[in-house]
C-alpha cells in the first residue's frame, strides 16, 4: 500500500480537500465564482469551504501549522469568539440548504468549552458543522497541561466530553490511525438529511503534531451522494386512505421542505387538493407568503389564520417538522375531536411523532407520490371559502399591527396592564415613540425583495413570523430549534458568505446583541457587508413579558440602574449602541421615527461595508399569542394571587392537551 508521511494535523486538512458531495437540487451557490471554483468535473461539490479559528496553544502548532502550510482549497476565517465563528458556519450550511459546511477549531479548555453552545444550536436544528476542539496531551506526560480540566475520578475525561450531549457523532483521535475511521464517520454524519448536526473530532494537542505513514488511498476523492429518501408505495397508500376520510386536512411546512428545495411540490399538493398549509419558523420562505394557500405562521409564535385552522382541522399533515412545542402549542393547538396525524420526513424518529401515520420519505418525493394517488382517487377538501377569509382577515390585523404609533400619545391594547407612566419614562430615556411592530413592517417594505432577513430569540421571531411576508424563496432565516441568543448577527456573516451577492440583515434585539455580536468585526475584516438591525428596548423584553404575564413582577429582564434600594429598579439604561459599532468601523445610524429609519435604510444600502441600525422602540409594543397555548413552568405555591391563577391557567391549559 502506498503511504505518505504526514502529521495527524496536515492529513485531516488534506482529507477535508477532498470530500464532494453530489445531490440533484443543482449547486448551493448564487456566486457563479463560487460555484466554478467549488464544482468539480463530475459536477459534484466541494463539501467544506473552509475553516473558522480561534488559534490557542492546544491547536495553533499542529492544526494551525498545517492549514498555514498547505491549506489547500480551503479558506481560513478569523473567528473573535469560538461560540461565534461555530454560529457562523452553522448559518453557512442550513442557508446552503446543508449541502456545503465549514469547519470550527478552537484551543484546549475555555476556547472548546465556548463551542458547546453553539454545537447544540446546531444539532437542534439538525444543520451539519464540523468542531475540531484541540485536547489535552493524550501521553498524559504534561499534564495538568494549562487550560486542562481535572477529574480525580478519571483522567479520560477532558473538557471536551461536554460535546457528546450536543453532537451527532463525537470521537477523540488518540492515535494518529484511528483520524481515518474518525473522519469516514464524521463524513457519514454530516451528509445524512436524516439526522445530521454537530460533529465533533476532539484533537489531543500532542497528537494533532504526531507523523505517520497514512495511506495514499485515504486522500482519495469522496463524493458523498445527498439521495433523496423514496416513500414506501405501502405508506403512500396508506396515507392517501387516511387523506381521503378527511374532510378539513391542514398542512404544517417545516424546515425539511426548505432543505428538500420542495417548496413547488408543495403548491401545487396544495393547489390539487384545496388543502392550506402554515409555516414553522424553519419553513417559513419555502414558499412566498402571498401564495393563496400559504396562512403564514402557526402556533405560539403563529398568527390567527392559520391558528384558527389548525383548531378545526380534523387532520394534520406535517410536512418535515419536529413538531416544536411552539409549532403545535404544547400540543393544544389541534382540538378537533376528530383530529390524526399524518407527517412526512426523511427521519423516522420525527416522522412518528404524535402518534402520526409516518410517510419515512424526502419531503419533495413524499408530496409527489402522494399527489398522484390522491389525483386517482380525485380527492378535494371541504373547504369553502374559510381559507381566504382567514388570510383577509389576518392581512387587516397585521396591517393594524404595522400602523400602530404612540406619537399621538394613545396606547393600544396590546399594553394593557401596562401602566402608561412607565411608557412615557422608556419613552423620555430612549427618546421615540416607535413600536416594534411598525418598524418591522417599514423594513419589511424598504428593503430588497430578495434580500435575506435572520433572526433567533426574544420577541423578535414571534413578530417576524407573523408579520415578515417573504415575496422570494429562501429569504427567511430562523434559528428557532435552540433559540440561541448571539445567533443573529454570526450567523448573518454565515449567510453572506454562503451567499455573498444578497443583502443580508440580522434582526437583533438588545439583550441579544450585548451577548454575542463580536463577528461584525469579522465582516468587516472580510469586507462582508452585513446589517444589523437593532431594535433596542431596553431589556430582555420577551422575558419581561412572560414572567409579567404569569403573574410576577419584574425582576431582571429590564436594563435599569441599580437603586438605592438596592433592587435592579433604578432609572432605564439608555445605551448607545451606535458609537460603539462605529468604533469597530461599522457605517452607524440613530433612529428614533419612521422618518429616520425609512432613511437609514436607504442609505445603509448604498454602503459598501457593515451597517448597523441603532433603532429605539418602545417595550410592550411586540404581538402577542393568537390562539395558541404554551407550557410553561409556573409557581405551584405562592401567596400572590395573580401567580395562583397564573398556574391555574395552567392546570387548565393542561386538561386540554395531548400527553403525547
Amino acid at each position: 500500500m502506498d503511504t505518505i508521511r504526514l502529521t495527524t494535523a496536515q492529513a485531516l486538512v488534506r482529507f477535508l480537500n477532498n470530500q464532494y458531495v453530489e445531490t440533484d437540487q443543482g449547486h448551493t451557490q448564487t456566486n457563479e465564482a463560487a460555484q466554478q471554483h467549488a464544482a468539480h468535473e463530475d459536477g459534484a461539490e466541494r463539501f467544506v469551504k473552509g475553516v473558522f479559528t480561534v488559534f490557542g496553544h492546544g491547536n495553533v502548532l499542529g492544526l494551525g501549522q498545517a492549514l498555514e502550510s498547505a491549506p489547500g482549497d480551503l479558506t481560513v476565517y478569523q473567528g473573535r469568539n469560538e461560540q461565534g465563528m461555530v454560529h457562523a458556519a452553522v448559518a453557512f450550511a442550513k442557508q446552503s440548504r446543508r449541502r456545503q459546511i465549514m469547519a470550527c477549531t478552537a484551543s484546549v479548555g475555555p476556547g472548546s468549552a465556548n463551542m458547546v453552545t453553539a454545537a447544540a444550536t446546531a444539532t437542534a436544528n439538525q444543520i451539519p458543522v464540523l468542531l475540531l476542539p484541540g485536547d489535552t496531551f493524550a501521553t498524559r506526560q504534561p499534564d495538568p497541561v494549562l487550560q486542562q480540566m481535572e477529574h480525580t475520578h478519571s483522567l479520560a475525561i477532558s473538557v471536551n466530553d461536554a460535546f457528546k450531549a450536543v453532537s451527532k457523532y463525537w470521537d477523540r483521535v488518540s492515535r494518529p490511525e484511528q483520524l481515518m475511521s474518525a473522519m469516514l464517520n464524521a463524513m457519514r454524519v454530516l451528509t445524512d438529511p436524516a439526522d445530521t448536526g454537530a460533529v465533533t473530532i476532539a484533537l489531543p494537542q500532542d497528537v494533532q503534531g504526531e507523523a505517520w505513514d497514512f495511506p495514499v488511498e485515504f486522500f482519495r476523492k469522496r463524493v458523498h451522494r445527498i439521495e433523496r429518501r423514496q416513500p414506501h408505495p405501502r405508506d403512500i397508500l396508506a396515507a392517501a386512505e387516511l387523506i381521503s376520510t378527511k374532510h378539513k386536512p391542514l398542512i404544517i411546512c417545516g424546515g425539511g421542505v426548505r432543505y428538500s428545495n420542495a417548496g413547488q411540490e408543495l403548491k401545487d399538493f396544495a393547489e390539487a387538493f384545496d388543502i392550506p398549509f402554515g409555516e414553522t419558523q424553519a419553513g417559513k420562505s419555502a414558499v412566498e407568503s402571498s401564495h393563496a394557500y400559504n396562512l403564514g405562521g402557526i402556533g405560539v409564535t403563529g398568527n390567527a389564520a392559520a391558528n384558527t385552522l389548525a383548531a378545526e382541522a380534523d387532520l394534520i399533515i406535517g410536512v418535515g417538522t419536529r413538531f416544536t412545542d411552539f409549532t403545535t402549542g404544547s400540543k393544544s393547538l389541534f382540538r378537533h375531536p376528530e383530529v390524526e396525524f399524518l407527517t412526512i420526513n426523511a427521519s423516522a424518529f420525527h416522522a412518528s411523532k404524535l402518534d402520526a401515520l409516518p410517510v419515512v420519505s424526502d419531503a419533495a418525493e413524499g408530496l409527489r407520490a402522494l399527489k398522484t394517488v390522491l389525483e386517482v382517487q380525485s380527492y378535494r377538501s371541504g373547504y369553502g371559502e374559510e381559507i381566504a377569509k382567514a388570510k383577509a382577515e389576518w392581512q387587516q390585523e397585521r396591517q393594524r399591527l404595522a400602523s400602530t404609533d404612540y406619537s399621538s400619545g394613545s396606547f393600544v391594547p396590546e399594553v394593557a396592564g401596562h401602566l402608561d407612566h412607565e411608557l412615557v419614562e422608556y419613552a423620555e430615556a430612549l427618546g421615540t415613540t416607535l413600536t416594534q411592530t411598525c418598524v418591522l413592517a417599514v423594513v419589511n417594505e424598504q428593503i430588497p425583495q430578495d434580500a435575506i432577513v435572520i433572526g433567533a430569540a426574544g420577541s423578535l421571531p414571534g413578530d417576524m413570523q407573523r408579520m415578515w411576508e417573504a415575496t422570494i424563496a429562501d429569504t427567511y432565516h430562523m434559528e428557532y430549534g435552540f433559540s440561541c441568543m448571539g445567533y443573529e448577527i454570526a450567523g448573518a456573516l454565515g449567510i453572506k458568505l454562503a451567499q455573498p451577492d444578497r443583502e443580508v440583515y440580522a434582526l437583533v434585539g438588545d439583550g441579544s446583541y450585548q451577548m454575542l455580536h463580536s463577528e461584525l468585526v469579522t465582516s468587516l475584516q472580510e469586507r462582508r457587508k452585513i446589517n444589523i438591525v437593532l431594535l433596542d428596548n431596553a431589556g430582555f423584553g420577551c422575558i419581561n413579558n412572560l414572567q409579567m404575564e404569569n403573574g410576577m413582577g419584574s425582576i431582571g429582564t429590564e436594563f435599569r440602574y441599580r437603586s438605592d434600594s438596592g433592587k435592579l429598579n433604578g432609572s432605564v439604561m439608555a445605551i448607545d449602541y451606535a458609537t460603539s459599532a462605529a468604533g469597530y468601523g461599522a457605517v452607524t445610524y440613530r433612529v428614533t421615527s419612521i422618518s429616520e429609519l425609512e432613511a437609514a435604510l436607504a442609505d445603509a444600502r448604498k454602503q459598501t461595508v457593515s451597517t448597523l441600525l441603532d433603532i429605539k422602540v418602545l417595550p410592550k409594543t411586540m404581538t402577542h399569542g393568537y390562539g395558541a397555548w404554551w407550557h410553561v413552568g409556573t409557581a405551584a405555591e405562592s401567596d400572590s394571587k395573580a401567580i395562583q391563577d397564573a398556574h391555574s391557567r395552567r392546570e387548565e391549559g393542561l386538561k386540554q392537551a395531548r400527553r403525547y
